[in-house]
């Protein structure tokens, strides 16, 4: 197969990925939430089970009237949503899904490139703040911005646990190195890495830059239409690349309990929806985290945690 035809088979394989599995995630959201919270509209649309309730939604944003505000800065205030959503498909892309080079690009530094890259999130944060002309979105802003810089150290150190195990930054070579007795081993760095990368797409309970009884809606208030569809898109795409991280770094992968190499893939997204479903459990099940709680979870709790967990594996690195 040449070349050029290799690579766009990878990168249209990448996109209908981002363009799906989000989409499912948000469908799950719906239901779950129905369920758990006795929620009848989301049951309504299409009949059977409520199956139209996200196309509803979709037909929705798209009716919507596109505004922007008279004092905003139009270029930034239009790019956000885009800066939002580009860094989570340049994760995709080395995310790998199955044994085999089954992976949009696969990275000898696959781990640093996805850290390095999940942090620019922050800026879509600033920009839609800053642009909109609004003090609850420029609130909404600041407190996002201490959020994701104050939780990115807790992400980082836990991954660099998982990777000082493995013995390289690559996540195929992470998957290939895993072992099952790892799910005790690591634990604390799976706890950490989780609830940081929870932090860090603002889900709830750390969801504080955009607390609507506080600031209408934070960063995303003057949004409508498709630009804050393309926030909650990049919201869902955000779980579907913290469940991918956990599941790949922590979880095995695409090991399962048969030693069948051809379903590597499925355990991957069996694995993947899992945990997407648990951020969709937290968020029915636990209230919003003032922001000093926030704060504190962050730095007396999960910051020695990641330390000690790799001054473990650095321990026991030597040892073996």
């Amino acid at each position: 197969m040449p070349a050029w035809l290799e690579l766009l088979i990878r990168v249209v394989g990448v996109l209908v990925a981002f363009l799906t599995l989000p989409l499912l995630v948000g469908q799950a959201e719906h239901k779950v939430m129905a369920h758990m919270q006795g929620r009848l509209g989301p049951m309504y649309a299409g009949g059977f089970h409520g199956w139209a309730q996200l196309i509803a939604d979709g037909v929705k944003f798209v009716q919507k009237e596109d505004l922007t505000p008279r004092e905003a800065d139009r270029a930034v205030f239009r790019l956000a949503p885009v800066v939002a959503l580009v860094p989570y498909l340049l994760v995709l892309l080395v995310i790998p899904l199955g044994p085999g080079g089954l992976v949009g690009q696969p990275l000898d530094v696959g781990l640093f490139f996805v850290l390095a890259v999940v942090g620019i999130g922050v800026l879509a944060v600033l920009m839609s703040a800053w642009a909109s002309a609004n003090k609850y979105s420029l609130l909404g802003g600041l407190r996002g911005a201490a959020q994701l810089l104050g939780y990115e150290l807790p992400l980082v150190l836990a991954a660099a646990s998982v990777a000082m195990a493995a013995g390289t930054l690559s996540l195929s070579g992470i998957v290939e190195a895993w072992q099952p007795w790892w799910l005790l081993w690591q634990a604390p760095a799976m706890i950490v890495f989780f609830v940081a990368g929870l932090a860090e797409i603002r889900r709830p309970p750390f969801d504080m830059p955009v607390a609507d009884s506080e600031l209408v809606f934070g960063y995303m208030t003057e949004y409508s239409g498709l630009r804050f569809a393309f926030f909650l898109l990049a919201e869902y795409v955000g779980i579907v690349v913290i469940a991918a991280l956990t599941t790949v770094l922590f979880l095995g992968g695409w090991q399962g309990p048969f030693a069948d190499a051809q379903l590597g893939w499925l355990w991957t997204l069996l694995k993947v929806f899992a945990v997407s479903f648990v951020i969709i459990w937290l968020r029915v099940s636990y209230p919003r985290l003032r922001e000093d709680q926030l704060q504190r979870l962050c730095w007396l709790v999960l910051v020695p945690a990641a330390l000690a967990q790799l001054v473990l594996t650095a321990a026991v690195r030597l040892a073996l």
